[in-house]
């Protein structure tokens, strides 16, 4: 080990504003609100609000490719969350969201709105209301339920353990970063295995279980997340190479992935989508030049 800092746990944990990193102006110990504001409401039948995080991505992804298969009841009005201005913590965001993390969902085609919070509990949601992307024989749903799953539970190692101390972190700690390294390899390991006998990761088809996992295994892939592509060794998962490349390539995935994206190239975002034209010839050409 290099770092040589000792560090005792002392007996009572206390809140220390000044040691969260790249995030302390906004991560604390409570919940609830910090201030009032009321959230934007539009005329199409699911407000979402939303960041392109990759648990944002999800569902900007699933919105769109429904819309793709002709449900036109899943347009939506798609709202701007800037979490690193602390709006997931307004008033209006907390009472779809009690968690305060995005993505969050309002489904105002129902006689009373629904709220749907959690990115996987949302999928699931969209699947069901709609009937797509989710299959109905029982040991296929299970399967791509499983697959769902398991990328909700290793989220937090790729994004609040490896990606936090290997980006963002105020300093480099040697034990964690080796720690969370070696869990998402062997988290690349699973998926490249498992895609070596099938074309998605829930078997033959399309599921949301692709759409769940493609945003943070895909751009971890293709090395964009967290510039780690190197360090990880990326490329010798051969099989989730071509995953990737073939999720990335679908229409409306690249266009889900410009919705409320507020980094990287100009050309690939659309910080607000309010109706399909928004994606017009001209954001099109956007969509083939970054995609």
């Amino acid at each position: 080990m290099t770092d040589s800092t000792a560090y005792i746990p002392p007996k009572i944990w206390t809140w220390n504003k000044e040691n969260g990193g790249a995030f302390a102006n906004i991560n604390r110990p409570v919940a609830g609100p910090t201030h009032e504001k009321v959230l934007p409401v539009g005329r199409q039948p699911l407000q979402l609000y939303s960041l392109a995080t990759p648990n944002g991505v999800k569902v900007t992804v699933m919105l769109e490719e429904l819309l793709a298969l002709g449900h036109a009841g899943a347009e939506y009005d798609a709202w701007l969350i800037n979490i690193r201005d602390g709006d997931q913590f307004g008033s209006g965001f907390v009472d779809v969201n009690p968690n305060s993390k995005i993505p969050a969902l309002l489904d105002r085609s129902e006689t009373t709105p629904i709220r749907i919070f959690e990115s996987g509990a949302i999928l699931i949601y969209l699947a069901e209301k709609f009937g797509a992307f989710l299959p109905t024989e029982r040991a296929a749903r299970a399967e791509c339920l499983s697959w769902l799953m398991w990328q909700m539970g290793s989220a937090p190692y790729l994004g609040g353990g490896f990606g936090h101390f290997y980006a963002y972190a105020p300093f480099k700690i040697e034990y964690a970063i080796d720690r969370f390294a070696m869990e998402v390899k062997r988290q690349l390991d699973v998926l490249d295995r498992r895609l070596t006998e099938s074309e998605f990761i829930a078997g033959p088809e399309y599921t949301i279980a692709d759409m769940a996992i493609f945003p943070w295994y895909g751009n971890l892939a293709t090395g964009e997340t967290y510039s780690a592509g190197e360090f990880l060794q990326v490329a010798e998962y051969k099989n989730v190479q071509r995953w990737t490349a073939m999720i990335g390539a679908r229409p409306a995935v690249r266009r889900g992935r410009m919705v409320n994206r507020i980094s990287g190239e100009p050309a690939g975002q659309l910080r607000e989508r309010h109706e399909a034209s928004d994606f017009d010839t001209k954001t099109q050409d956007k969509i083939d030049a970054t995609g």
